[in-house]
């Protein structure tokens, strides 16, 4: 991952989740899981195994004052169930959860999934572990794809969330 080239791009180029919506090439990620308002994906440049980003599919900024009550508390049951499919494909022994971005770039709400697995040494959690800076896990298509379709599994197993 080229850090400096990807800044460049989220400050200057169009929202990355709205143009994986639309299907644009420049912007591929393979899709975990979907309804009618919010869409899971595998996050491009994963630190750690299965990562997996979660949006609204309208363009929405800020994470509290852009949704109402109902609207938050879909987003958070979907991101709740993603994660548990993560945890189930991924074995954590913590699973974070956070919301990034800001208007400078990436300002599309999203919140990233990451597994942590069970062995990492503590200087290497939290933070360490979430930082691309630290290096990026490189996955051939066919295992990204192996990875989504695990993770898609997963989540239709529990049977809470309706495709759409």
């Amino acid at each position: 991952m080229n850090l400096e080239a990807y800044v460049e791009r989220t400050e200057s180029g169009p929202c990355f989740v709205c143009a994986f919506l639309a299907g644009n090439p420049n912007y591929p990620h393979e899709t975990v899981f979907e309804d009618a308002d919010h869409i899971a994906f595998l996050d491009r440049w994963p630190t750690l195994p299965g990562k997996v980003l979660v949006a609204p599919k309208v363009h929405v900024e800020h994470v509290v004052r852009d949704l109402n009550e109902t609207a938050y508390s879909r987003l958070m049951l979907f991101v709740r169930e993603i994660a548990l499919a993560v945890e189930a494909v991924c074995e954590s022994e913590r699973t974070y959860l956070y919301s990034l971005g800001s208007q400078q770039g990436n300002a599309h709400l999203h919140w990233h999934i990451a597994a942590l697995p069970s062995g990492v040494p503590s200087s290497q959690q939290q933070f360490h572990a979430l930082m691309t800076e630290n290096g990026v896990l490189s996955l051939p298509p066919a295992q990204r794809d192996e990875m989504a379709a695990r993770l898609r599994e997963a989540v239709s197993a529990r049977g809470v969330l309706k495709e759409g």
